[in-house]
């Protein structure tokens, strides 16, 4: 086998390129998220903990690492790789997103780069189908809730509006908070322009009574306590993972992507932990809700945590690869490598 057979060619592939891709593939979304959850819960991926590069003098920036690899067994879809998203909360004050990233993919057999992609959508794209996905295993697998309220007025919030209508879901409600006015503005007008009925504004107190409850903020610290806060059977969708008191975790049934990553890094679920001494909150896996090893029950409120691990970027990293590929919409770089031969 040559050299040119071994090393694959490598491309990059352009925010624009990996938007038109993912907009008309948000329910595949939704499936891929679904499939990777379970290929990890077979023990088929690497995801190590995430690393953050932090800066003293700026201790709201960060940069994160998350390696990670999916280990295909009965086929060919086997890749290694690495997102690099940069969250800088300040950001949005001058009206660009909060974060950026890119995604390199590796080739499972040689090691060698691939694939560098725009990572912050890919990034957004997942978290809001972790969430959807999460929200109908909850809701009894139906996509209708009353009411609906997301707290936080960003990128994410807004991916995960597009999915659930993505998804066929229906609300009579949908409410909005954000302690940015602008930001709670945008989001609402958007929800109105996505068809979604009686979009309005809400104060936090108001948003927190809805059937569906979405945390996708920049928190850095809980600022929902109080035990009682949410009621039997409600939905709490904690996307952004500091937002509510370890109290509330206590008293609920709580699910996640995967547990041991999600009780670090001192979020609500960590701060539970290190509060009351045990794990006994956990309930378990949105893997075994899909495998049928769990049953939700509806006596406590019902908290999602997906921590989004790196196995989600690179499962979807790879779809958008393979289609903008084959389209001729991925920017071949020749000769990235400067030396494909030993000798």
């Amino acid at each position: 086998m040559t050299t040119q057979n071994l090393i694959q060619p490598f491309h990059v592939i352009p925010g624009a390129v990996v938007k038109n891709i993912l907009n008309g593939l948000r329910h595949a979304t939704i499936d891929m998220v679904a499939q990777t959850y379970l290929t990890h819960e077979r023990g088929e991926t690497v995801n190590p903990d995430s690393y953050f590069l932090r800066f003293p003098a700026q201790p709201a920036n960060r940069i994160i690492a998350l390696p990670a690899a999916i280990v295909d067994s009965e086929g060919d879809q086997s890749v290694s790789g690495i997102k690099w998203i940069a969250s800088y909360p300040d950001n949005i004050k001058s009206g660009i997103p909060r974060a950026s990233a890119v995604l390199i993919l590796n080739d499972p057999d040689t090691g060698y780069p691939y694939a560098l992609l725009e990572g912050a959508l890919i990034s957004a794209v997942r978290t809001a189908a972790s969430a959807v996905l999460g929200a109908w295993w909850l809701n009894g697998q139906n996509r209708h809730a009353a009411t609906l309220s997301i707290i936080g007025g960003g990128v994410i919030s807004r991916n995960i509006l597009e999915t659930f209508v993505a998804d066929d879901w229906s609300f009579d409600s949908v409410g909005i908070h954000d302690l940015n006015a602008e930001s709670a503005q945008a989001l609402t007008e958007f929800g109105e322009q996505l068809g979604l009925p009686d979009v309005r504004l809400l104060s936090l107190e108001e948003a927190l009574t809805a059937d569906i409850v979405v945390f996708a903020t920049s928190a850095g610290e809980p600022y929902v306590k109080g035990q009682g806060t949410f009621r039997p059977g409600q939905i709490v969708l904690n996307i952004s993972l500091r937002d509510i008191g370890a109290e509330i975790i206590e008293e609920s049934y709580n699910y996640f992507d995967d547990v041991t990553h999600c009780l670090k890094a001192n979020t609500s679920p960590h701060l539970a932990e290190q509060q009351y001494g045990h794990r006994d909150f956990v309930t378990g896996t949105v893997a075994q809700l899909i495998r049928g090893d769990l049953h939700v029950a509806q006596d406590k409120p019902l908290i999602y945590s997906p921590f989004g691990m790196g196995i989600l970027d690179l499962a979807i990293g790879r779809m958008i690869h393979d289609i903008a590929v084959a389209a001729g919409t991925a920017i071949a770089i020749p000769s990235f490598f400067g030396e494909e031969r030993r000798w």
